[in-house]
Formats: C-alpha cells, structure tokens, sequence
C-alpha cells in the first residue's frame, strides 16, 4: 500500500516576456502554475501541476489546500480509480467543471507520477506503450503579430526540429485570416501540416463560412471554431464547413467528450491533462476516441502529455507550448525532426526548479 503521509500545494504566477493575445481571452500577461506534491510513506514523490491564463489559480491552489488535503489524507495511493471518484463526488456540488476540475486533474497527474516512479518505469509505459516518438507541432499564441513577425517565429519553429505548425485566427476582417492563412501556405510550401486555432471567436455560421473560406489551404484542422458548449453547433460546422475539425481543451469530463464524439461534432478530439480531470480520463476520452475511429490529439502541458500520446496507437499530434514553463524544468521537451521523445526517466520525468518557483510564488 503506498499511503499518502504529506500533500503539498503550491501556486506561482509566471510572467511573461512579452503580452500574448489571442481572439477571445483577451491580453494575457502571466500563466499560473499550481502544483501539487505527493510524498507516500516509503519517502517516494509525484508531481502534479497544472495552469491558467492568469485568472482563477487562487481558486485552484484554495481546492487543493483546503479539500484535497483532507479528502487523500492517508489514502492508498494507488488506487487511482476509487480516488478520482471519491474526489469528483465529494466535489461535485460545488464543482463539476472550473477550478475544481483543474485541481483534480493536478492532483491524479501526481498519483500517476507517483506510481510510476514506484514501479521504476516512464509512465508512457506504465500506461500500455505504443510508440515514444509522437509527432508534434508547434503552437503559439500569435494572433496579433505583424505577418513578418509571425512568419520569422514560424522559422524558428522549423529551426527547433518542428515539422507542423499551428497558428491563430479569429481577426477582425475573416480577408485578413485567409490573407495570413495564404501566405503561411505559400511560406511552408505544399503539403506541410498547418493547423488554424479560432479559440471560439465565431457563431457556427461565421465558423461555416470561415471553414469554407479556409479550404483551399489544405488545413490539417481548424480548433474550436466557436464556443465549447454547442456540440451540436460544432456538428453543424464538421459537416458543413469542409474541414477538420479539432475541439475539447475547454471540455472538462469524459462525459462532454462523449456528446462531441458520438454527436459528430469533432473530428480531432483534443483533451488537456490539466484540465478534463487528469491521466485518468485523458486515457478515457483516447480510448473513447479510437473507438470511434477518431485520432487523439492534445493540448497544453506537452512534457506530461507526451507520455499519454505515446501509449495511444490513435495519437495524431502532440501540441508543444510551454508556457514559459521550460524555464523551471530541468529537461524539457526533446523535439527532432517532427517528433516530441518521450523520455525514459521513471514518472513523468519533470523535475521542477523549486528554489526558481519560490522566487515567483503566488
């Protein structure tokens, strides 16, 4: 039995370099990191985390200081199943979606660490294993960069061993998309996998006609063309705009997922580990994904992340995007030639720079 003796929160603000925008979230100066540590009785660590775009974290770091503190207390650490759900039903008034979810998911992150590392293995092996080497595109949130500005970050990308590329759309005039849009074609050449992120600017008959104005481009998918809660909008949108769809970072349970997947309304499901409850139903939703014939992808937290594409033989694309957060771990992810490795260090791997993160604490 690996009891759990201590549970330690922690909540950091990381501001960064330059001010991010996107269509819809508006300016983002800082990400939050929450973390979560878990020690058991043999003196073994797992780690959690997850993250904001600058809002919500106290929320987050008062859920898993106050309840989860007291909900695990001396738990069994490995009996993930039965703790997720003594988490989501004893939270579940209150929760159910928002920072509750997002202190879950951080909190079951760090008891798959933890039980990896107990067995000695990489967690994508204590998962199942497939494959270490995921294919892997660079996002970015580039919205409102000049087109020479966003063009030079796109070389960067290539020069850092991407071989795909993500970039925003949702601008004020749809011509000014398809403009950027055209000419990131044109730069990549044909064929190179594009992928364009609306971050749900539009109602599903602007998404529709943006869809459309888009085809000619060869798009790889267009993500969360409009608001996450209209599974049957997005439907509406896989059948009438022409495109891949990709849709689910702003999902929170197994349970959305199923509405979207059996509803038609994703082409490309895309769960993020931090958000949608953690490594529990990640794994889920994928399976859930396959058994519709669907490829999984991913977003957000990608040195985690990767280890759960690795044990899924529907994977498609792991999403790359620190969030400044490569600065305070010690091997971040290793990108060559269009692949993300999945490291081989038991765990998750992900060794924080905890006297770095102090000097940032929320």
């Amino acid at each position: 039995m690996a009891k759990l003796t201590s549970i330690t929160p922690g909540f950091y603000r990381i501001p960064l370099p330059v001010v991010l925008s996107d269509s819809t979230h508006g300016e983002i100066k800082a990400f939050e990191l929450n973390t979560v540590r878990l020690r058991d009785a043999d003196g073994e660590e797992g780690v959690g985390y997850t993250f904001t775009v600058g809002r919500n974290g106290a929320a987050i770091d008062a859920v898993l200081t106050r309840e989860m503190t007291e909900l695990m207390a001396g738990e069994d650490a490995d009996a993930i199943e039965r703790l997720w759900l003594k988490a989501w039903w004893a939270l579940h008034y209150g929760g159910r979606g928002g920072p509750t979810v997002l202190a879950i998911s951080a909190f079951d992150m760090a008891l798959w660490d933890l039980k990896a590392r107990r067995a000695g293995l990489p967690l994508w092996r204590l998962l199942g294993g497939y494959d270490p080497r995921v294919p892997c595109y660079a996002g970015g949130i580039d919205l409102d960069l000049p087109l020479d500005a966003l063009l030079r970050q796109t070389d960067g990308n290539l020069d850092k061993g991407f071989r795909a590329i993500k970039m925003k759309v949702g601008r004020k005039d749809l011509f000014e998309d398809v403009e950027r849009i055209a000419a990131m074609r044109e730069h990549l050449g044909r064929g190179f996998p594009l992928m364009v992120d609306a971050n749900m600017k539009w109602g599903v008959d602007e998404a529709i006609r943006a869809a459309r104005a888009f085809q000619p481009y060869d798009l790889t998918w267009l993500e969360e063309p409009t608001i996450p809660d209209d599974p049957a909008g997005h439907a509406r949108i896989v059948r009438e705009g022409g495109l891949p769809i990709a849709a689910g970072e702003n999902l929170r349970s197994l349970w959305e997922f199923k509405l979207y997947i059996a509803g038609g309304g994703v082409t490309y499901p895309e769960p993020d580990v931090t958000n949608c409850g953690g490594v529990t139903p990640f794994m889920k939703i994928a399976h859930l994904a396959e058994a519709f014939n669907l490829p999984v992808t991913s977003h957000g937290a990608h040195d985690v992340t990767v280890h759960l594409l690795a044990a899924c033989p529907n994977r498609s694309y792991l999403e790359a995007h620190g969030f400044g957060l490569e600065r305070y771990i010690a091997e971040p992810l290793r990108v060559e030639d269009g692949v993300a490795v999945a490291p081989e260090r038991p765990g998750h791997g992900i060794a924080f720079d905890w006297s770095g993160l102090e000097k940032i604490r929320a």
